[in-house]
């Protein structure tokens, strides 16, 4: 586009236009014609201006007349459905969770957190279970961790989870190691609740208060008894707090922890257990059944003159127990783990026994003393005088009996409860067990926790002892006859886990069966077929679970139990000698026979009395060879033999379960 421009430029010419000081006359210059190349013409939007050519009319709102139909508003249905939804599920869970909380005392929480660690170890077990774990190092690592799952359930749900997990603790040889070392610590104290819990637990059975119940003050007064506030014991279902009566007689009061009532039902729903072990571990929690059992045991025991004044069964208090409280005699003695202070010398006077024995009373506590106590220490008060004058003035004696005489007496006790009574105390552990010294210088043995007992009826009872009389003497054909009435298709197994021993009478069917299937692989691979051939072994020994008497799961737990506190004092006595004794003469004893039949028997036991020499043979050699240095005992060496059978047969013994 070509341009004509004036000499100066336009910017000046304008200015000098506009200046009054100068006139400049466009004509005297001359026209100059500069020529460019076209360049592209860009029009601002602001430069180009929209004429209006219509007149100018004010804004005039249209009427609603000349407006069209209004659209419906979004109203987002399906979000609002879902959020109210949403909200409602919320509000829902979070009232039962505060009902459950405080109505339920958890309840529902741990019936959930149970159900899904189930399925948490059920997924785990079901995709790393082989011989090459994909998801863990190992089978040993796959088994650790969920047995750290399973611990941690218990010892957070506690209550009902605890005693459980004893119980599952007391069989736990058939388990893998992992397992059996976790479950050890099962029984540890469990936490106690606070005095104001336990408070309403009575008022809520009675109707009264612990001052109006138990005559007692909280204020110090003189006249009448004392309660500390603080327990001196706590287990998973109770715990035990000590009194003096108005009276002067001391007592133990044994609450059960308030959230268990609520809290039973719910957990063995929860864990759907076998009727007949969910009926024993619910009688537990009864009280006034425990209370039955205790003073049964204790007519059963004064009707025994092998037992009598050797056993010791505290005096229950009726007028003062309920089902959720139980008033007992207060017991003191030395706890049968304790063997220090039952094997060092005795220091008290000649031909005087320790504290309470044979049930003579305490020397009382000094009530102005007790009564400042109460003053100065409102909310930890330790009000119980301490009774070890018994130990001298260091302090370095003991009740100076001797363990195998301990040993002798609950043997002789247990066997009794299961051959000649047929009422079984199931849960016989070194907690549950106090020695005390006798005039004499005897050991007297007193058995406390009553709540769990089995009672079998006489057929079985002549059954079993007949059973184990013929363990003695390898009746096998008697053995399998017993075994196949109850279901059970296997009298070599049955009888070595009766033993707990290797039954050398059999014909070692089981084992020799697995052996000939294993093969010589890698460790992984074995260990994993192992366990496999373990699982068909006990499938295959019941053979009829309709006829197995639910009594021996429990009777089990008593002779594993017995059998540990044996080989944890050194295996002082004989111990499968001792029960074949008892069994062969409950056959004598046994009121339910006729005097024909317990005639007979009492040839067949003189006979069987010959034959148990051989076993005080092999005892005492046993012992021979602990006198000159050797460390392990006759326990120790049937529990190695156990072992060998068990890792052919799949599995590993630990037998070891009061560690911890």
């Amino acid at each position: 586009m070509a341009i004509t421009a004036l000499g100066l430029c336009a910017r000046c010419l304008a200015r000098a236009q506009t200046s009054r000081s100068l006139q400049v006359d466009p004509s005297a210059f001359p026209k100059i014609r500069i020529t460019r190349p076209p360049q592209p013409t860009v029009v601002s939007r602001h430069s180009r201006r929209q004429i209006q050519s219509q007149e100018f009319k004010p804004f005039v709102p249209p009427s609603p007349a000349s407006l069209p139909k209004a659209a419906p508003p979004k109203t987002y249905p399906r979000t609002r459905r879902w959020t109210r939804r949403l909200l409602y599920l919320a509000l829902g869970l979070g009232a039962v969770y505060e009902v459950g909380q405080y109505f339920l005392y958890a309840s529902l929480t741990r019936s959930a957190r149970t159900f899904w660690l189930g399925l948490v170890v059920a997924t785990d077990y079901k995709i790393n279970f082989r011989a090459h774990p994909p998801l863990a190092d190992s089978i040993q690592a796959l088994h650790n961790r969920n047995a750290e799952r399973l611990f941690d359930l218990l010892r957070t749900n506690g209550g009902l989870y605890l005693k459980i997990g004893q119980a599952i603790a007391m069989q736990s040889a058939i388990l893998p190691p992992e397992f059996q070392k976790m479950f050890s610590k099962m029984f540890d104290d469990a936490p106690q609740n606070e005095w104001k819990d336990a408070e309403k637990v009575i008022l809520e059975d009675f109707g009264r208060t612990p001052e109006e119940l138990f005559g007692v003050s909280f204020s110090g007064d003189p006249a009448r008894g004392v309660v500390e506030r603080t327990a001196r014991a706590s287990a998973s279902v109770a715990q035990v707090h000590w009194a003096r009566l108005a009276s002067g007689e001391e007592v133990a009061i044994k609450i059960q922890k308030r959230e268990i009532a609520q809290q039973v039902g719910w957990d063995l729903w929860t864990f759907n257990l076998v009727p007949y072990i969910s009926e024993r571990l619910l009688l537990e929690t009864d009280f006034v059944n425990e209370a039955d059992n205790s003073e049964r045991m204790a007519n059963l025991v004064a009707g025994e003159p092998r037992l009598r004044g050797r056993v010791y069964i505290p005096k229950v208090y009726r007028e003062l127990s309920s089902k959720r409280v139980m008033t007992a005699e207060w017991i003191e003695g030395v706890r049968l783990w304790d063997k220090e202070t039952l094997t060092r010398p005795w220091h008290g006077r000649w031909r005087e026994g320790s504290p309470g024995c044979q049930g003579t009373p305490l020397n009382p506590p000094d009530r102005q003393t007790v009564a400042e106590i109460i003053r100065n220490h409102p909310l930890k008060e330790h009000l119980k005088p301490n009774r070890d004058w018994w130990k001298g003035r260091d302090g370095e004696g003991g009740l100076g009996v001797s363990l195998k005489d301990c040993m002798q007496t609950m043997v002789d006790l247990f066997s009794a409860q299961m051959f000649l009574w047929g009422w079984c105390h199931c849960d016989p552990h070194p907690g549950n067990i106090f020695i005390r010294r006798l005039p004499s210088g005897e050991p007297e043995l007193v058995l406390i926790d009553h709540g769990l007992y089995v009672h079998m009826q006489p057929e079985f009872r002549h059954q079993y002892s007949l059973f184990w009389k013929s363990l003695m003497t390898f009746d096998n054909k008697t053995i399998g006859d017993i075994v196949r009435s109850w279901g059970i298709n296997n009298p070599d197994f049955f009888a070595s886990a009766t033993l707990l021993r290797p039954y050398t009478g059999g014909d070692n069917s089981t084992s020799a069966g697995i052996k000939r299937t294993m093969s010589v692989k890698e460790q992984q691979e074995r260990h994993y077929e192992m366990q496999q051939q373990m699982r068909k072994g006990i499938r295959e020994m019941l053979a009829d679970e309709k006829k197995w008497p639910r009594e021996l799961i429990f009777i089990g737990r008593n002779m594993r139990i017995v059998q540990g506190n044996n080989q944890y004092l050194g295996a002082p006595v004989n111990r499968i000698k001792i029960m074949g004794s008892w069994a062969s003469r409950s056959l004598v004893d046994s009121p339910d026979l006729s005097y024909r039949e317990r005639l007979l028997n009492f040839g067949r036991h003189l006979l069987f009395k010959f034959v148990l020499f051989s076993s005080d043979v092999v005892f005492y050699s046993s012992k021979v060879a602990q006198y000159f240095g050797r460390k392990k005992n006759l326990e120790d060496d049937m529990e190695a033999s156990m072992k060998k059978v068990a890792g052919d047969m799949g599995f590993e013994l630990n037998h070891n379960v009061f560690e911890g």
